[in-house]
């Protein structure tokens, strides 16, 4: 049986752990750890859900299979200070706190611990994320499995041997969500600047760029060949490309952000 102890129910921790009831995937039980009690509530009364408001209120025979870490990075001290005691051979530690490490969390647990280390993105909130995850020797790769057969419940998981390729992945990943959503923001102040009225510039925007999302998403065709698909040689599309893939266009600038991201990521993870 596979039990859970979620340290954190917050946005990320409260879409997985609704990501688990709904697959039902957990059939052992599941202690959820959320000082404030309110950010819980929607799941205190579900069968196999116990709300705690601190680690030391979960029974001393408790031994569960996985212990989620989804609390904020600043207060991660604090609140792997009372987990420490469920550290053993039948225990993994599976954390999405964004710049805490392995090694970190080696020094605090113990070098004996068994760690995953995975970096979502906010799309998890509606089931439609997507997670990388990286291991320590302890982990088993049966263990490593479950862990992003969890992950999985709020989209897709992705299992890396590199941990180094993090730092990259939040880049691309972690913080891409921001970038499009500042595209809907640009393309409805380009239209505004056409003409339009800014609510209809921006309704047309967010509907543009989440329905080419969702139709890149369930073609077999890659973004390339969608892009070519939808471009007219000498049409309205194609001129606008002109001025987005030229040499100054928008790649030299994605560059330049996904390079400040990987770098704040790697400062950040010391």
């Amino acid at each position: 049986m596979t039990s859970l102890i979620l340290a954190g129910c917050g946005k990320m921790g409260g879409a997985m752990l609704a990501g688990w009831l709904e697959t039902e995937f957990v059939d052992g039980g599941i202690h959820v750890i959320e000082p404030n009690l309110a950010s819980a509530d929607q799941f205190a009364d579900m069968p196999g859900i116990t709300v705690v408001e601190s680690a030391d209120d979960i029974s001393g025979d408790v031994d569960p299979t996985v212990v989620i870490l989804a609390v904020k990075p600043q207060t991660m001290d604090e609140a792997l200070l009372p987990l420490k005691r469920f550290v053993g051979t039948n225990t993994v530690f599976l954390s999405i706190a964004a710049g805490k490490t392995i090694s970190y969390f080696e020094d605090k647990l113990g070098l004996e611990a068994s760690i995953v280390r995975a970096m979502p993105n906010t799309p998890a909130s509606v089931g439609r994320g997507i997670t990388v995850y990286v291991s320590n020797n302890n982990v088993s790769k049966e263990t490593a499995a479950l862990c992003g057969n969890l992950l999985s419940a709020v989209g897709e998981s992705i299992s890396i041997e590199d941990e180094s390729l993090l730092d990259p992945v939040t880049a691309v990943s972690g913080s891409g969500p921001a970038y499009v959503f500042f595209l809907i923001e640009a393309m409805a102040a380009a239209g505004k600047k056409a003409g339009l009225p800014i609510d209809l510039a921006y309704r047309l925007a967010k509907a543009t760029v989440s329905g080419a999302g969702e139709l890149a998403y369930l073609s077999e065709d890659s973004a390339s060949q969608l892009r070519i698909n939808v471009t007219s040689p000498g049409g309205t599309t194609a001129a606008a490309l002109d001025v987005l893939m030229a040499e100054d266009g928008i790649q030299p600038v994605l560059d330049k952000a996904i390079e400040a991201a990987s770098k704040r990521s790697r400062e950040l993870a010391g």
